[in-house]
């Protein structure tokens, strides 16, 4: 990088650590930020309290997670965390986003990004083989960067992160954009300034896979990676089983434990109380509200992280009824999000403004609070012409999205709309949740709302449900994926924030605890924001 670059990020982390030091900006979002910049502990990073020192680990044992095992193809079309919890223990990203909110390094040693986020480049880790014994360099970066900025895959919601490093309309990366510049270098040229890009390596779908891997691959069967542990044997809705890669090979040493199996016990999480008190697991993905003080009169250990991880209903723009802006207002209106909040989720959580930008953003700006108004909503809804238009609310038929579903359709009952539940397994929900013109679905935190809108909300990506589009919005969010502070930043994030609350496309209701349980004997496990599992320095006491 040039002087010139380098004393912009000095001013922009001298100006980060006076937001942290005046309180304007706490502990995560200073590590996140500064993180995503390249600056390490020596920068100073390590000013900032850190979590305790654990005890000394021991090693050996077979860790035992129940979890679904839902199918691990191609992790850059992966639509659910599960997917690359079992691919993550063999198969690692670029970037590590943590569970204190800070970036590390994984494939890559370390990263620099120039003062106007569109030059990046990227200092390949050159201690880390393929488990087929093949080093990993500059080239894996390139061909897995390349296949995660196709568009033209199905699917592919990485393209939509990485939508930078293509030209236009063009589907595929530019040719000048992805450059190996040695064997352990590669330099990143965006065409407009992005600076979400390291977080997005650090996504769950961003996993590196092998260049033998080929397009509609499944890693199921073809699972070379670069990992702490090696898959042995998978079966969907079954187990996976996964051992320690032996004889060090793995750049950080050898993970403690011996093997991890995860094992799907379906979503009735009264199997799940079952499998602990019989032994037959260690830990879980996920626990709701009804059962956690279930799983803690059991002795559990409860863990919680602090999270973005909310709920969406959304309206398909290009459904009707939902085309009306007038209908969508009126039925974001006559929901109560405390009311959705205190019976959906047993109030674990807090309450969200319908614009999916959470209070731990560092760029959120907090809106004027709308109340929700159930006679003026009927009004609208009639003087759209829908008074008697039945809707129809489709979710999964068990957890907490069904239940908060159901506190939805209630309040909509209340208020005198016209509209039925439709819940089903998530085998089948899942299938086409992009598709439905009502419907709730669940969303994971991102450490930036810049993230979560490019992601979901900016026109024609994969992953937007509700089909939102609004050139304003697109062209505000593409000024602000440019701006590193977060207090520049924050007046487009409140537009934006407004634009969407306006639009009445969402009604999100909370921002939910991410709770899960573990037996005394789990250590070293900390509970990620977005429900990732690490589990290389995870270890059993017993």
């Amino acid at each position: 990088m040039t002087k010139t670059m380098t004393e912009g990020r000095a001013r922009l982390f001298a100006s980060l650590t006076r937001s942290a030091e005046e309180g304007s900006l706490d502990r995560r979002e200073f590590l996140a930020l500064s993180s995503i910049l390249g600056l390490t502990l020596a920068t100073g990073l390590g000013a900032i309290p850190g979590p305790a020192v654990a005890q000394t680990p021991k090693r050996g044992g077979t860790l035992k997670v129940g979890q679904q095992i839902l199918p691990i193809n191609d992790p850059r079309i992966y639509d659910w965390p599960q997917k690359s919890n079992v691919a993550r223990q063999f198969c690692e990203p670029l970037v590590r986003w943590e569970a204190d909110g800070s970036f590390t390094p994984s494939l890559l040693e370390s990263w620099e990004v120039s003062d106007d986020a569109k030059t990046y480049v990227l200092k390949v880790r050159q201690n880390a083989t393929w488990t087929n014994g093949d080093a990993f360099t500059a080239d894996d970066v390139v061909f897995n960067i390349r296949r995660m900025a196709d568009a033209n895959v199905e699917g592919n919601s990485m393209a939509s992160r990485l939508n930078a490093l293509r030209n236009g309309e063009e589907k595929t990366a530019a040719d000048d954009a992805i450059v190996k510049v040695d064997d352990f270098t590669v330099q990143l040229n965006l065409r407009m300034a992005d600076i979400t890009l390291i977080p997005s390596f650090g996504d769950y779908p961003a996993l590196c896979v092998h260049p033998s891997f080929p397009d509609g691959g499944d890693l199921a069967t073809a699972p070379i990676g670069t990992g702490a542990f090696e898959l042995v044997t998978f079966e969907v809705s079954g187990k996976a089983v996964l051992k320690r890669r032996e004889n060090g090979k793995w750049w950080g040493g050898e993970a403690l434990l011996d093997g991890v199996e995860f094992i799907d016990l379906g979503t009735d999480e009264a199997a799940f109380a079952s499998a602990f008190s019989s032994g037959e697991i260690d830990m879980n993905d996920e626990s709701s509200a009804e059962y956690v003080e279930l799983f803690e009169t059991q002795g559990l250990v409860r863990e919680t992280a602090v999270t973005a991880t909310t709920m969406v209903a959304r309206m398909n723009t290009l459904a009707e009824p939902y085309t009306d802006p007038k209908v969508r207002k009126a039925v974001q209106m006559a929901v109560d999000n405390a009311i959705v909040l205190e019976l959906g989720l047993g109030g674990l959580g807090t309450v969200a403004e319908n614009h999916h930008v959470a209070p731990i953003h560092p760029e959120y700006l907090a809106l004027p609070v709308v109340s929700a108004d159930p006679k003026a909503a009927i009004a609208l809804m009639t003087e759209a012409g829908h008074a008697d238009t039945e809707l129809e609310l489709i979710s999964l038929d068990e957890g907490w999205l069904a239940t908060s579903s159901a506190v939805i359709v209630g309040q909509l009952r209340d208020a005198g709309f016209k509209i039925k539940s439709t819940s089903m397994p998530g085998s089948t929900f899942w299938n086409d949740w992009t598709k439905y013109p009502f419907s709730t679905t669940n969303w994971g935190g991102r450490p930036l709302g810049v993230q979560i809108y490019a992601v979901a909300y900016r026109t024609g990506e994969a992953w937007n449900e509700s089909a939102y589009s609004d050139p304003v919005f697109d062209a505000t969010l593409e000024q602000a994926l440019g701006i590193f502070d977060p207090d520049k930043r924050r007046p487009l994030m409140g537009e934006m924030e407004k634009m969407l609350q306006d639009s009445g496309v969402i009604i999100q209701p909370f921002w939910s605890q991410l709770i899960m349980h573990r037996v005394e004997a789990v250590k070293g496990y900390q509970r990620h924001p977005l429900r990732e599992m690490h589990l290389e320095a995870v270890w059993l006491d017993r």
